[in-house]
């Protein structure tokens, strides 16, 4: 494949396409990657919505978060992060989830939707990915997390 390479970073090779040979095998490893992207979204919003303090089993000590231009790695604090948010009240109201398979058997979700904090009348658009991998107790854990406002 072709390799390019980036001022200051290291020569990477880019595949321009992946086979849909490969793209099977992917899918294969977890053929329900939507369906548990999408129960786990109900999921994580409905406990960010109601305790926040219970998301704590959903990430690990390798787990990393990027909220807006802040980053956060390990459980704790993710948890510190999350349960010190400034405001009393949140709903998630979810328009969009999008998921797709990773190599490791990990599924990449993307979700789109409103915040309403604090009963406000004037929701915030935000944006959110997750990359979920699988324990070996046969559930899922969040390794990456990726949350940011949009203000346009």
């Amino acid at each position: 494949p072709p390799s390019h390479t980036l001022a200051g970073c290291t020569r990477v090779s880019v595949r321009p396409r992946i086979s849909s040979s490969r793209l099977s095998v992917m899918a294969a490893a977890n053929a329900n990657f939507l369906e548990i992207s999408k129960a786990f979204c109900q999921h994580y919003y409905n406990v960010f919505d109601t305790d926040r303090a219970k998301l704590q089993t959903l990430y690990q000590d390798g787990s990393m978060l990027t909220f807006e231009d802040a980053q956060f790695m390990g459980m704790q604090a993710i948890m510190t992060k999350l349960t010190t948010l400034q405001f009393a009240t949140v709903q998630h109201q979810v328009t969009t989830c999008d998921a797709q398979p990773t190599p490791g058997g990990g599924i990449l979700c993307f979700i789109t939707g409103k915040l309403v904090v604090d009963g406000g009348a004037n929701p915030l658009m935000f944006g959110q990915t997750f990359h979920l991998m699988p324990t070996p107790q046969g559930s899922w854990y969040i390794h990456n997390d990726l949350f940011r406002l949009n203000y346009t």
